[in-house]
């Protein structure tokens, strides 16, 4: 049955584009008197066509036109959502409002202008937030900062990550821990791309993320290891009376379906017990995706870092990223192991947050007597 998830959720995915393109070309049809009917029939699957087939196929692209053609496809897709939401907000308040036809199209265009923008403008202020989580056996108080699903790509590059950078060295840390989808694409995929992580003149620690591996996962982390960036592969690290636990992303069990690591032998379940982390000892875990707490927790996990979620990032899917995530952003526990879940910096397809927000987190680790 799991190997029938992606087909059922592609041809779900393409009855609900279906139906909306039927519903947004009659309203608008009916909103400005047009004419010629076939002309919305024929404008609004071609516009979704070309947010499908000018995303997947050129997610990897180098090449100019190409960057060009993704990055309008993926705005195409933020503003085909934001345009159904608003004609369905704007027929919902004309049940009392009696507006005329006109006046609800013109009404529904600037909504979806206001809230396309705003998105943008939220998705670029990356935002430090605060945790302080206490630690059982920490010898002394440790202050980290954890970066996650930073996304440089088509939308991003060397000047986000300066951004970034900065606001990382304004909170005077004593690490950096990076879980996962450094990079989305390979358009930026380059060491002078990562030269601002130099300017972090702390220790700096990295686990790979599903965008890594769609980007050319083993060229990241040479670029990484290059500007002597702990890059951890299934390994435990010892640092400052902390013990490490670096995983590469992988499903939970071989119960567990995860479409991005089909295929993986190695589970979180399974590589947990092969390397037997001391129960004694502080223990961190870094992983991509928030899953397999129950095992973290049976080895003595104390913290477990993750991203993965974006929270949903944008309004409504945040409410549906709610229900597929059973932990999905910010602080939670699970026995004696703390779950902290990042919103993430960047953004993955349209380059918007609504509803969420970009973030970095600066956690206060506590020892715990």
């Amino acid at each position: 049955m799991k190997r029938f998830f992606p087909l059922i959720f592609l041809l779900l995915f393409l009855a609900i584009i279906a139906g909306a393109n039927i519903y947004l070309s009659r309203r608008f049809n009916f909103y400005f008197a047009i004419e010629n009917t076939r002309l919305l029939y024929l404008a609004f699957p071609a516009t979704t066509a070309f947010m499908v087939f000018g995303m997947m196929p050129l997610s990897n692209s180098t090449k100019r036109w190409g960057n060009i053609i993704y990055m309008l496809a993926a705005i195409v897709m933020g503003v085909l959502l934001y345009l159904i939401l608003s004609v369905l907000l704007v027929e919902a308040v004309n049940i009392f409002a009696h507006f005329s036809p006109k006046n609800r199209g013109i009404l529904a265009l600037a909504i979806t202008s206001l809230v396309s923008v705003y998105g943008v403008f939220n998705a670029w202020n990356v935002q430090v937030t605060q945790q302080e989580i206490g630690i059982t056996g920490l010898s002394k108080e440790i202050r980290i900062m954890h970066l996650s699903d930073i996304h440089i790509g088509h939308f991003r590059g060397k000047i986000f990550l300066e951004k970034i950078v900065r606001k990382v060295n304004r909170q005077n840390v004593d690490a950096v821990f990076i879980t996962g989808d450094l990079f989305d694409g390979v358009i930026n995929l380059s060491k002078e791309s990562l030269a601002p992580l130099t300017d972090i003149h702390k220790p700096i620690f990295f686990v790979e993320g599903n965008h890594d591996k769609y980007s050319g996962v083993q060229m990241v982390k040479n670029y990484l290891t290059e500007i002597n960036i702990h890059v951890l592969e299934n390994e435990i690290y010892h640092w400052n009376g902390l013990q490490i636990i670096g995983l590469n992303h992988m499903a939970a069990d071989s119960e567990t379906f995860n479409i991005h690591t089909t295929g993986q032998k190695n589970t979180i379940k399974s590589t947990l017990e092969s390397l037997s982390p001391d129960k004694s000892k502080p223990t961190l875990l870094l992983h991509h995706s928030p899953d397999g707490i129950q095992y973290a927790s049976n080895h003595g996990v104390d913290l477990y870092l993750a991203g993965h979620t974006h929270a949903g990032q944008l309004f409504p899917i945040k409410y549906i990223a709610g229900l597929i995530f059973q932990y999905n952003k910010g602080l939670h526990s699970f026995n004696e192991t703390k779950l902290f879940v990042s919103q993430g910096a960047g953004t993955f397809g349209p380059p918007m947050r609504v509803g969420t927000k970009s973030e970095i987190t600066r956690i206060h680790l506590k020892p715990i007597k």
